[in-house]
């Protein structure tokens, strides 16, 4: 398909007075309203024109490979003070589009001729065309009868929109010298689900992934791991990683720390504020300082990291893709989100998280039994700074109450 027609005696003042300035607002990072699925849009300026691309992860389970994209509408000058927007939807080439930006950080699209969308063997061909570029395979090559039903659930919920969404705007997480690693997007192996896009953000002593893309069991925009980076745990020797048993049992006696540190935070502030409705002296921001700092030292002399330590997935963890690193360099105590089908009955579950390198990470989810690998993607996006921590944490909160 060709994106970028043909253009002669166009005025760079008309450019920007109808296109560029007119419609400044809805570059950046979006996040599409697709019920549970949700998606990652990146619009840009490419040359005389602005574009929609959706960005898509690759083939499961290969998390390794880079992104895939496909354009989703195009804005340009057809005539000299003019803006024309079209569909990109399909493959009968670009067709009549509208878009609306309804408020701040907000816009939807509108195609005006579906029927450039349907294919000449119905729905049966729109299925199987779908179906390879979205899991790049055929029907006849997934045996499991589950992945089969989410596939077929997948395609009938998301093209029933035709192209006509709402998009939110999304913003890269902020960094910081303290993190662990560089913050940012990543695409993480979801079992039958395939392929998702999470979002890794810091928060002083906690870390979080949340979807930006989605399934019926955790939607998009719900925070489906967060690490706890005050607690690091140590795997047993390579001879007995093997040992589900082991593992669970480190990662339990760790859970039961942690239940008791909370705990202990509760009732010294319920404790502080009896103190207080007595009228007795608290401490002052001195001596909280002093504390504060003595805690810290002490967190960071115990999370001191060794040297890349032998990694291997227990017996009967189940991953999608074999081919994980074999070394980490720290592991840490974390929680994973699981819930039934329509995000029914949610709960935290423990797991580990596992740092193999500055670009992957895994998780292990204890109750399912199966591992999660992260690769980050390689894109740089533009226009996706958020203005201030703030605004980030805002859209967090934002995108999570949408799903829940």
């Amino acid at each position: 398909m060709k994106i970028l027609p043909d253009y002669e005696h166009m005025e760079y003042r008309d450019v920007y007075t109808y296109l560029l300035h007119r419609y400044r607002h809805i570059l950046g990072l979006w996040q599409p309203d697709i019920g549970p699925y949700g998606g990652l849009l990146n619009v840009v300026v490419d040359g005389l024109f602005i574009i929609g691309w959706m960005y898509l992860p690759p083939h499961d389970p290969h998390v390794d490979d880079p992104m895939r994209f496909k354009p989703l509408f195009r804005i340009h000058l057809m005539e000299r003070k003019s803006a024309t927007v079209e569909c990109m939807y399909g493959h009968k080439g670009p067709h009549n589009g509208h878009i609306q930006i309804v408020k701040k950080d907000e816009f939807s699209t509108k195609c005006n001729q579906t029927d450039h969308h349907r294919m000449a063997g119905g729905r049966q061909e729109e299925f199987r065309t779908w179906l390879r570029e979205e899991w790049g395979r055929t029907l006849e090559d997934i045996f499991h009868e589950h992945m089969q039903e989410l596939i077929l659930m997948k395609f009938i919920y998301t093209s029933q929109y035709d192209n006509c969404l709402t998009y939110r705007r999304i913003f890269l997480p902020p960094c910081s010298p303290d993190d662990l690693i560089k913050p940012g997007l990543f695409k993480g192996t979801y079992g039958s689900h395939g392929l998702e896009i999470v979002m890794l953000s810091f928060h002083g002593k906690k870390a979080k992934g949340t979807k930006i893309t989605g399934d019926p069991n955790i939607p998009a925009g719900q925070q489906t791991v967060e690490i706890d980076l005050a607690h690091p745990i140590r795997l047993p020797d390579i001879e007995n990683q093997s040992n589900f048993s082991e593992l669970s049992r480190i990662v339990l006696e760790v859970q039961e720390q942690v239940r008791r540190e909370q705990q202990g935070l509760e009732e010294g502030a319920q404790e502080g504020k009896e103190l207080e409705e007595e009228g007795q002296p608290q401490p002052g921001p001195c001596q909280r300082e002093e504390d504060r700092a003595g805690a810290s030292a002490a967190g960071e002399g115990e999370a001191a990291q060794p040297p890349p330590q032998p990694f291997v997935l227990p017996a009967g963890v189940a991953s999608r893709n074999e081919d994980y690193p074999r070394t980490c360099r720290a592991c840490f105590y974390g929680t994973g989100l699981i819930a039934g089908h329509g995000f029914t009955s949610p709960e935290r579950t423990p797991g580990v998280f596992v740092l193999f390198d500055d670009d992957r990470f895994g998780f292990i989810w204890l109750e399912l039994q199966s591992f999660s690998l992260y690769s980050r993607i390689k894109v740089s996006f533009q226009n996706a700074e958020a203005p201030s921590r703030e605004a980030f944490d805002e859209m967090l909160k934002n995108i999570q109450l949408l799903t829940s």
